[in-house]
Order: C-alpha cells, then structure tokens, then sequence
C-alpha cells in the first residue's frame, strides 16, 4: 500500500524491481525481528523489552543516514551505523524507486541485512539457553 501511496498520490517514480524491493523487505524484516529478539532475550520484563527496542530504533533511525549522510558523520558513528539495519535498506529503497536497482546492485546492502538478522538470532538463542538453564 505505500508503494501504490507513493507512485500514485506522491508521484514518486518507481524506476526498480519490485521483487527485489520486496526480497530487500524481507532480508530487513529478518534483520529487525533478530534485534528485536535479542533485546527481548536480555530483558526480564515486557516493559524492558519495550523500552529496549525504543532505545534501539531511535538511535538507529538517527545513524542510519534518514536525517544526515552517514559520509558526514565522525568514524565512531559510521561504525555503529556499519551495524544498522535501517542504513543498508533505505539504500536499497532509494535506489529501487529512483536509480532502477535490481538484485545485482542491491545485493551489497542486502547481505549485511542478512549477517546481522543471523548474528542476532544466534545471539538471542544463546542468551535465552543460558538464561533458561539449558
């Protein structure tokens, strides 16, 4: 619905593929619950977790290039939005709806969605095995 929202009432030009966007929402969609599972995995309450995923995802909208390039910012932070999940896909939506990516291209930002989704899955199931007594 957003991209018809954005094609059709924005007059945004989608010039990409569509499978790779939604590929690309897919590889952000692992990469995000794999956060969210590890915070959950390191809070021992719902309100810790909630707040633990506010506390991540204000950070991570701010170093992820949205508000200001990531070029511009000092080396510590390009290293903590080297491990942002948002910094890699709103490259990839950028250049499917205006420079016409297909897979070939947006494959480099898409990998490292994928390596951060299975470090923090596996981080998550390691916490919740040693918190749990297995």
């Amino acid at each position: 619905m957003i991209v018809l929202a954005s094609v059709l009432v924005y007059r945004v030009p989608f010039a990409g593929s569509l499978a790779t966007l939604y590929a690309a929402m897919l590889c952000y969609g692992f990469a995000l619950a794999g956060c969210g599972l590890f915070i959950s995995s390191l809070c021992s309450s719902q309100q810790q977790a909630f707040l633990g995923a506010f506390g991540f995802m204000s950070p991570a909208v701010i170093l992820s290039g949205y508000m200001a390039p990531v070029e511009n910012m000092p080396q510590v932070l390009r290293a903590l939005s080297a491990i942002d999940p948002v910094t890699y896909f709103i490259v990839v939506v950028k250049g499917v709806f205006l420079k016409g990516y297909g897979l070939p291209e947006a494959w480099p930002q898409m990998w490292p969605l994928l390596a951060i989704g299975c470090f923090n899955m596996a981080a998550a199931y390691l916490m919740f095995r040693s918190r749990s007594g297995q």
